[in-house]
């Protein structure tokens, strides 16, 4: 099955932080995505939190391959499930949201963040299923597993 999706990455970065190393997180977990830096407005504070930003930095792109390489090496496939459906948007039908640690991803690790934010920030990730729908492409990149084993069903890797 071919899936239709659109991945927009959002990521603040801390006036502390090398912005190139913000960029690399992303770059980890989401290779080939189109990515843009977005400096602090003056005066701009973060949403979440009562400072002042450094800016941030958005991708793009059409895929969550390598994310899914990244939950079976990982074998965290259920996990992941739970997280990505645990993100679907009542709202809106067709899209997904979920969060990530920045400080794993610079590792090349998946880490969901749950709760409050970190410190440094997260990585927001918002999926936008064109086609079929969202809670088929979730199972196509994060399968379900019996004994850590993917299962096979009718949405086969």
């Amino acid at each position: 099955m071919i899936y239709s999706v659109d991945v927009t990455v959002r990521v603040p970065v801390r006036p502390t932080e090398v912005t190139e190393r913000v960029v690399d997180c992303v770059e980890h977990l989401f290779p080939g995505a189109t990515i843009e830096e977005r400096p602090r407005q003056p005066e701009e504070k973060e949403p979440d939190r009562n400072r002042t930003s450094g800016g941030e930095i958005v991708a793009e792109t059409h895929s969550l391959e390598h994310l899914s390489e990244l939950f079976h090496e990982q074998t965290i496939l259920d996990t992941a499930r739970a997280a990505l459906l645990n993100g679907l948007d009542g709202e809106q039908d067709d899209s997904f949201e979920f969060r990530l640690k920045k400080q794993a991803a610079f590792e090349r690790v998946v880490n969901f963040s749950v709760g409050k934010p970190s410190e440094l920030g997260d990585i927001h990730v918002s999926v936008t299923v064109n086609d079929p729908d969202p809670e088929s492409y979730i199972q196509y990149i994060a399968p379900p597993t019996e004994d850590g084993v993917p299962v096979e069903t009718d949405n086969e890797r």
